[in-house]
This record gives C-alpha cells, structure tokens and sequence, in this order.
C-alpha cells in the first residue's frame, strides 16, 4: 500500500489510476509539512506480511549509504532512500532482530562444536575474552559474525547438516533441544538447507512477539522474518543488503561492513506504543525515531455513535484487519478494505459488527 513502482496502488473508481498519480496531482492531500519535507512524496509503503517460509537475513542502509549504494549498483539497489521499518504482530510471530549479548553468543561457541569449526578456534578464542571484558564485545562479534559469513560454503553446509542431523535425532527422542535453538534451527535447515542462515541463529535475538507486540528496525541492524503475520510500515524504498536465507541477491561484504555489532538482550528490541483512549476507542501509536512514518492501531467496539477518525496533518492509509462498518460517505468497511485519508481530512465510522473492529493507520511520523 503506497506508491513505490515496484507495486504502485491503485484506486478502483478512477479506472485504475495509481496512487502515485492522483497524490501528484493533489499534493495538498499529502499534508504542507510531508509535502515540504519529502518533495511532494508519499514517504512510507505500508504491508500485511504472511511469513510461511523465512525471508532473508539482511539490513537497510541509512540515507547516505543508499546514495551511495545506488549511485554504485543501480541494479541491484533500485533507489537512493533508507528502509527502516517496523513490524508489529498480528499472529504469533517469529523473527530474527539485532546481536545477542556476548555471553549468549559465548556460551553457544562453547557448547556447539560445529558452529566453533566454522568461525576458528582464533575467533572462538576471542569471543570467550570479550566475555571478561578482556576484549571489546563489538569487535569480538563483528571478528566471528564476519568469520561465519566469509566461510566456504561447503564447509558451512557440512557443519550445518551434522548439526541438523545431531539436534533433529534429538527432538525426534523427546529431548529438550532449547540450548540448540532447535525449532528456528531445524525450520531454516528444512527451508534452506546448508544455508549459512542457520548458524545465525546463535548470533541473533530470536523475538517472539504475541499479537499486538512491535519491533522497529533501524539502518544497520540485522534480522529476519521467519513465521507468522504482521503489519509492517516502512520508509519508500526497497533497498534491502542480504547476506543468507535467499535466492535473491547476496552483497555480503556490503552487509559486513555496514552491521550494527552491538549486543543486547532479546527484550530490548520490543517497541513500546503510547496508548490512548478517544472516542470510544482504544488508540496504540507506535512512532519511531525517523519523521517517514508512525503507525496507529485502532481498536473500536460497535456502538450507537459513529467513531470519529481524527484529522491528521499527514495523507494517512487505513486498512481493517477485522470487523465492519461504514464510513460517512457511505463506503463498506471489513476485512480487507483499504482507504487513502487526505491530511486534514475527519473521517467518521460506523461500527456494525458485534466483536471488536480492528484497524492501522499508517501516516507520517513528522
């Protein structure tokens, strides 16, 4: 949902136009901040994901790298923006998100022979010393995450399904295969087979979110989505550098160079909303530190009086996730409806079903 050419919206009752078209010619829709700022552009595509099978391992650059990524390979990076973005559950969800504390990642190196064997005693020995402070935790993370990545593929392959063999005999017994990661481990050896994706397991936070819980994903950080479904919202842009669990394209020596290699626990990747009450309905923003976009879930029950959409000074996207309704110019609402709400623009809703009415709106963050 947005206007990024690889997948331009279209608006059924003006034959198809695009979204992209109508906003050039009404850029006052956008809103006179977005308008001035993002040079009369949509600034966010907006996304319902179902991840059956893992998407890559990889990062967005921030503005300048994507400059200069485009400008270099235009190819391959397709424009010149920065990609953060935002994932907030709608399911169970299953992702990678940022590095590990070291002392996780020290205490697999420890008890995992195969994963030692593909990154070398030398940084192996390294890890272990950040541990006591002995050696910086970034550095130490950066020397075996780079090690991992650079290594031959066979060799990868090898280690990975003795690995795989060794954890799946495990779970198939009835044993707790936890210490391995072994659901995530045995998911992506099934999915991508030898893939070097599945030792990254042990230097990624795995986040399970519950629905409702966000994580944001600024430039630089690694992750991955591996299951469920999520609203996401991002910067428009589809620079994305890969480095595993894709038949895409892979720049890994780009992804090394650019990683944020700070470790903390899985909790601090969660992204808080500020949560309100209005009009009868219970509102959760979620605003990341970047003025592209901001994310509001909407969550109304059916009543007697029409739930009033407040006016925002930013082009907005609202799509119903569950519930139904009628908005004051007479359009249905229910699963699955999108609407485009013009910056300034009040919208009221009737609320028709019996069971919660469930919303995002996506807009500027500015």
């Amino acid at each position: 949902m947005g206007t990024h050419p690889n997948a331009p919206t279209t608006i059924p009752h003006l034959q198809g136009k695009t979204l992209e078209e109508w906003v050039k010619e009404n850029p006052e829709a956008l809103g006179k901040t977005v308008q001035e700022r993002f040079n009369g552009a949509l600034p966010f595509l907006f996304k319902v994901l179902s991840v059956n099978k893992a998407l890559s391992i990889q990062a967005h650059p921030n503005k300048s790298h994507a400059e200069e990524l485009h400008q270099k390979d235009p190819e391959n990076y397709k424009d010149p923006n920065h990609k953060p973005e935002m994932a907030i559950a709608l399911t169970d969800f299953t992702g990678l998100c940022g590095f590990r504390p070291v002392s996780e990642i020290a205490d697999f190196v420890q008890n995992i022979p195969e994963l030692r064997s593909v990154i070398g005693e030398k940084n192996c020995e390294t890890m272990l010393s950040s541990v006591n402070g002995d050696v910086s935790e970034e550095e130490a993370i950066r020397s075996c995450f780079s090690a991992l990545m650079r290594q031959d593929r066979a060799v990868v392959e090898s280690h990975l399904r003795a690995l795989a063999a060794r954890v799946k005999k495990l779970a198939n017994s009835g044993e707790d295969t936890s210490r391995f990661v072994g659901d995530v481990l045995l998911k992506l050896d099934e999915e991508f087979p030898g893939d070097v994706g599945g030792f990254a397991v042990y230097f990624l936070n795995v986040m399970r979110l519950k629905e409702g819980e966000a994580i944001y994903l600024g430039a630089n950080l690694p992750h991955a989505y591996l299951s469920g479904d999520c609203m996401e919202c991002m910067a428009c842009s589809d620079n994305v550098v890969r480095a595993g669990l894709t038949p895409k394209f892979i720049d890994t020596e780009t992804l090394l160079h650019m990683l944020n290699y700070s470790g903390k626990p899985a909790a601090e990747n969660k992204f808080q909303p500020a949560v309100s009450e209005e009009n009868g309905c219970t509102l959760r923003r979620f605003t990341p530190p970047i003025p592209d976009f901001a994310v509001t879930e909407i969550q109304c029950v059916q009543s007697e009086r029409p739930v009033v959409l407040q006016a925002m000074d930013s082009a907005s996207i609202l799509i119903c996730i569950t519930g139904s309704g009628f908005v004051d110019s007479g359009i249905a609402v229910h699963r699955g409806t999108i609407l485009f709400i013009a910056a300034n623009e009040t919208v009221s809703l009737k609320v028709e079903s019996s069971s919660r009415m469930l919303l995002y709106r996506a807009h500027a963050g500015c």
